[in-house]
């Protein structure tokens, strides 16, 4: 999402929905073959007018094409982080309001009762989550419990 906005940040108003409707060819692609052949089509169409914008992508590819690793399932969970930034943002919130702790326990406590506050609100479920669960299992089946 960030290399999207990067993309877009000096592209004129006129042109904003082609030009972001043909890099979502390239980020929802069905593979890293296709985003490649995605990208040099973009590149073709978009390079005279905002030369800077493809060069961007491949300079950065080896850090996007990790993306492609993942199921489509798992790949729409992580497009966006919109659900961690704001958790880190009513986490900030909570922190800024106190600035200094006399100890990390006293922080770490206050962390954690914030995050317990925050997770009551989580009401929302995902209807795919065992589909991803069972993916994200097989890719960090070190990370996760049993």
């Amino acid at each position: 999402i960030h290399q999207l906005r990067n993309s877009s940040k000096y592209v004129s108003y006129k042109d904003i929905k082609a030009l972001m409707a043909d890099l979502k060819a390239v980020y929802a692609a069905v593979d890293e073959a296709a985003a490649l052949d995605a990208l040099d089509t973009f590149s073709e169409r978009w390079d005279k007018k905002y030369p800077k914008i493809a060069p961007s992508w491949r300079e950065n590819w080896s850090n996007l094409s990790t993306y492609f690793k993942y199921p489509q399932e798992v790949r729409r969970l992580i497009y966006t982080t919109n659900a961690i930034e704001g958790f880190n943002r009513q986490l900030r919130k909570v922190t800024k309001a106190k600035s200094v702790f006399p100890t990390d326990d006293s922080l770490l406590k206050m962390l954690y009762l914030a995050m317990m506050d925050i997770t009551k609100k989580w009401t929302g479920r995902r209807q795919d989550w065992s589909i991803i669960h069972a993916q994200l299992a097989v890719f960090f089946a070190d990370r996760m419990p049993d």
